[in-house]
């Protein structure tokens, strides 16, 4: 595996909206992870400060819709290109997409100083309400309370949602609680976590000007640990 350092860009490629790192820092909040097995081979960047381009292309065309929902909602852009053994099935190539996101998102955060840290948000797609807090707090963990009625949509194994969001997880250093409040359409409920994790992750990657660049932790530090 090879991962690239982080990466800061001019504010011309920010969007300047209040709080945006952009008029806070002046430098976009960038991370681009080159990752290569020997079962897929994955390339990931993802701007925290961005507008919500959404450019993803898996072989796996549901993720690359759920993808789209996190760049969309989070107003990050997401661009991701992945190939793999989906000869096989789309195992590893939704976990290693993952565990790629999760590394870009740990570099584009840096020392995490100013920002919310935490995130709330609940989003109802039709009869499916879904519920996620999380905290960029360096500590990986995953609640997911999901049921999920189907084993499929489409092509989709309904079993990778929390593998994703488990492997994201793992190398992002967040903590992550999933609730499912109601629902019954599978493809409604999966929908709906992408969309409330988006705004959740928004919520919580934003800065506080409150804060005036500091760490939010009475530690004075938030590291992966």
């Amino acid at each position: 595996m090879h991962s690239q350092s982080p990466t800061t860009h001019a504010s011309s490629s920010c969007v300047s909206v209040e709080n945006n790192a952009s008029l806070i820092t002046g430098e976009c909040r960038v991370g681009e992870v080159k990752r290569v097995t020997k079962e897929t081979n994955i390339a990931v960047r993802i701007n925290l400060d961005g507008s919500g381009v959404a450019d993803s292309s898996t072989g796996i065309p549901f993720l690359d819709h759920m993808l789209d929902q996190l760049a969309s909602h989070g107003l990050f852009d997401v661009h991701v290109k992945a190939t793999g053994d989906l000869h096989i099935d789309d195992h590893h190539t939704n976990e290693d997409v993952a565990l790629a996101i999760g590394t870009a998102l740990l570099q584009a955060l840096g020392d995490r100083k100013g920002i919310n840290r935490f995130g709330d948000f609940s989003a109802p797609l039709d009869e499916a309400l879904i519920h996620v807090a999380l905290d960029l707090s360096g500590r990986p963990h995953l609640s997911c309370g999901l049921c999920i009625p189907t084993e499929r949509v489409g092509t989709y194994d309904t079993q990778l949602v929390e593998h994703f969001f488990q492997s994201l997880v793992n190398t992002s250093g967040m903590t992550l609680h999933i609730r499912q409040l109601s629902g019954k359409n599978s493809h409604h409920i999966i929908e709906a976590t992408f969309k409330a994790f988006a705004r959740a992750l928004r919520q919580a990657t934003e800065y506080d000007p409150r804060r005036r660049g500091t760490v939010p932790s009475s530690k004075g530090v938030l590291s992966r640990s």
